[in-house]
């Protein structure tokens, strides 16, 4: 098994000691009955393989922290922030691993000074994580149905666009049609135009030959009459 080592934490741990499978077993069956065991009740012991494959853990410190220890603990967070490239808005898993390392320091500086203070930081700290995942929770559900509806959303408008270019199609066909049918009818408008005229100049050429036929035989009947006078005799 390879050496693993802890990673490094806002949390302040005493050193490492080696512990085999057994005293692990009993640490963890113990109830906590001084500082340091509520300590490892509140802020679990970090385990990790050393050298040769001993097992090591690490608790936290059981030292009381002085106004300089928080000083340098708020240098370190804004070290640390600036260096692991966290945003400063917005979800970040980088800002909220810091922040909460921060908070479990706190609390392990007041429950050093006094335990039942620190336990009701930890309520405080359960609550506002399960809040917190609660959130992630709905963050996520609503991402996925986010993301659903806009795929659905999507779909639909390569429908609608599918439908939009058929229409398209059906306008142009229809506008063709109108202009073929216009067309028509404008021929038909001048078909009619010539036929009327002709219709009109046939009439007027077939009421001139009649007026003048009906002219020449009134011409001629009165020739008649004016002729058949100058032949009757003189009367005595």
């Amino acid at each position: 098994m390879n050496d693993i080592q802890p990673a490094p934490s806002l949390v302040k741990y005493s050193n490492p000691i080696l512990i085999s499978n057994s005293q692990k077993k009993q640490i963890k069956q113990q109830p906590p009955s001084n500082t340091e065991d509520i300590l490892n009740a509140i802020l679990v012991p970090r385990e990790f393989n050393h050298q040769k494959n001993q097992l090591q853990m690490q608790c936290v410190s059981p030292a009381p922290s002085t106004k300089q220890d928080v000083l340098e603990l708020q240098d370190k967070l804004d070290k640390w922030l600036q260096q692991r490239q966290a945003r400063e808005t917005g979800l970040c898993p980088i800002r909220e691993e810091l922040y909460s390392q921060c908070f479990d320091e706190l609390i392990r500086q007041i429950t050093i000074n006094c335990a039942e203070r620190g336990m009701l930081l930890v309520t405080v700290r359960n609550e506002v994580r399960m809040v917190i995942q609660t959130y992630q929770t709905l963050y996520a559900s609503s991402i996925a149905f986010g993301m659903r509806k806009f795929l659905s959303e999507e779909e639909k408008k390569a429908e609608y666009r599918l439908r939009i270019k058929q229409l398209e199609q059906e306008c142009s066909e229809l506008h063709r049609q109108v202009e073929s049918l216009e067309q028509k009818l404008l021929d038909t408008k001048q078909q009619d135009e010539i036929k009327r005229q002709q219709t009109k100049e046939a009439h007027a050429d077939i009421v001139s030959q009649l007026k003048a036929d009906i002219k020449a035989k009134v011409n001629g009947d009165l020739e008649k009459i004016l002729t058949g006078q100058k032949k009757l005799p003189d009367k005595k």
